[in-house]
């Protein structure tokens, strides 16, 4: 007896240090830290992901919790292969950001091999939810369909009835155009053209000919970031913006506008998931987070970071694990406060919640830094995304 009780005591001792030495929950921020989405995201995402850890002090499920940063290139070999270091090297339970839609897709893919989860709250595609829908998968973004069920039906809605595209040769792009040309053509306009362009593009006088001569009412950017803005800027120079033609971002945030300035960017519409005056939560989160980024608002991508790595973050606690399949059964079964606005996330991994469409304030309208935008209408959950399995997913099915 006396052996037993020694024995016994003795694992106990053992176990102890053992249960305190468990391993941290290490979340890695795979983002556009150097090309042409950077202000999107960038290390403002990291920031992001480090407030959300730093606002449960540091520790979920009695673990510690370390934050790695990645910088992938816009490149889906080199995100693969980050991707699989951090799982098999580093141990990381949980990616995020992946502003790039071939990079969020691929490392989707990953993180349903490798069993973790994948936050992706950059990446626009539809495809994450639907064809190409992976179980560990949750998108928190708004996506091509949200967008365009904001500006593009916005502006049809204003009687312009002829669409011309420039679009980013890449998945997003294609996929914006996609679904924009459904919400047009379901209004009874007519796409007259559209036109290509490689990613980073630094001169866009071609394409804007191309559109300008198709005489169509809106000239329709189907790209992100200084793609945009470039673009943009380039159609005030050349006359075309301001003149009988609109030029319209389908994806455009706060950093857009700024890059623009109020007096090009004047009149644009915005379909925006988070805008930092929209409510006391999002002026006590924007305030908190440009104090430590050099006084730059937060866009809709770090905020979703916070909210997407909080949410996770309250399912380990929930339930007291990092085992994928518990914690996105319990990332399903718990309602989300995204900034005051509810939110939940559904069975093929997409969060839904209403979005907003805003109009860019001229510059004698704006009271300030960063007042850009005055509201035009919400844009409610049930007119935003497209229903489980319209985009092809079998999950849950």
């Amino acid at each position: 007896m006396r052996r037993l009780i020694a024995t016994l005591l003795a694992a106990t001792i053992l176990a102890a240090p053992a249960f305190a030495q468990q391993p941290p929950i290490r979340i890695g921020v795979m983002g556009d830290m150097s090309g042409y989405s950077m202000e999107i995201g960038g290390p403002g995402s990291t920031l992001a992901v480090k407030m959300a850890v730093e606002d449960r002090k540091g520790r979920a499920a009695g673990r510690a919790i370390e934050v790695l940063e990645a910088d992938m290139q816009n490149k889906p070999d080199l995100a693969s292969q980050l991707a699989r270091r951090w799982f098999d090297v580093d141990k990381v339970d949980v990616i995020t950001d992946l502003p790039n839609t071939p990079v969020a897709l691929t490392v989707a893919k990953l993180g349903a091999d490798y069993n973790k989860i994948i936050l992706v709250t950059e990446a626009a595609t539809t495809d994450l939810t639907g064809a190409q829908c992976q179980p560990t998968t949750v998108h928190f973004q708004d996506d091509t369909n949200s967008l365009a069920a904001g500006t593009a039906k916005a502006l049809t809605e204003q009687g312009l009835k002829t669409w011309f595209f420039l679009t980013a040769d890449f998945g997003f792009g294609h996929s914006m155009e996609a679904s924009a040309r459904r919400v047009v053509e379901g209004a009874g306009a007519k796409v007259l053209g559209a036109v290509r362009h490689p990613l980073a593009a630094s001169d866009f006088s071609s394409f804007l000919l191309q559109a300008q001569s198709s005489k169509a009412d809106v000239i329709a950017l189907a790209n992100v970031g200084s793609d945009t803005t470039t673009a943009i800027k380039q159609a005030a120079e050349f006359g075309i913006a301001g003149g009988p033609q609109q030029v319209a971002g389908l994806l455009m945030v706060l950093s857009d506008i700024k890059a623009l300035g109020l007096p090009v960017a004047k009149g644009l519409w915005v379909t925006e998931s988070f805008y930092w005056d929209t409510n006391e939560k999002t002026r006590a989160f924007a305030q908190r987070f440009a104090a430590r980024n050099s006084g730059k608002m937060p866009t809709k991508a770090h905020a979703a970071n916070y909210a997407a790595v909080t949410h996770y973050l309250d399912a380990v606690d929930a339930a007291g694990s990092t085992e994928p399949k518990l914690v996105m059964a319990k990332m399903r079964e718990l309602p989300i406060d995204y900034f005051g606005r509810p939110a939940k996330q559904r069975i093929d991994g997409r969060v839904t919640y209403d979005l907003d469409l805003y109009r860019v304030k001229s510059p004698e309208e704006s009271k300030g830094p960063y007042d850009y935008y005055k509201h035009v209408r919400a844009i409610p959950s049930s007119e935003a995304w497209l229903p489980v399995g319209a985009g092809g997913c079998k999950l849950g099915q």
